[in-house]
């Protein structure tokens, strides 16, 4: 069984027990509960129990727990014009959220 959800804008694709990072949730500790209700896709053990949603499926939820908070690896941006010494360099590193993926409801 899994589940396609939506959060932060992205879609992701989970079963019972994967890890993701999603994109960082607010206000949230580690190791508190978290449930995703935007469930976009569900699909049973055999091919042919699939709900899909318009654009949620609805009474389908998928629970997890918060592991912890981290940012990504770094993103170098670097901006040169030729001739001109011009130089930028600039790094980003997004924050996410990993969280366990522990029930999916159907």
């Amino acid at each position: 069984m899994y589940a396609i959800i939506e959060s932060g804008g992205k879609q992701y694709k989970v079963k019972e027990g994967d890890v993701i990072n999603v994109e960082k949730l607010p206000e949230q500790e580690e190791g508190s509960e978290v449930l995703f209700d935007k469930v976009l896709m569900v699909r049973g053990e055999d091919e042919e129990d699939v709900k899909i949603g318009a654009p949620f499926v609805d009474g389908v939820k998928v629970k997890g727990k918060i592991e912890e908070h981290g940012k990504g690896d770094k993103v170098v941006i670097f901006k040169y014009k030729p001739k001109k010494d011009y130089r930028r360099k600039k790094g980003h590193r997004q924050p996410y959220t990993q969280v366990k993926i522990d029930k999916i409801e159907a």
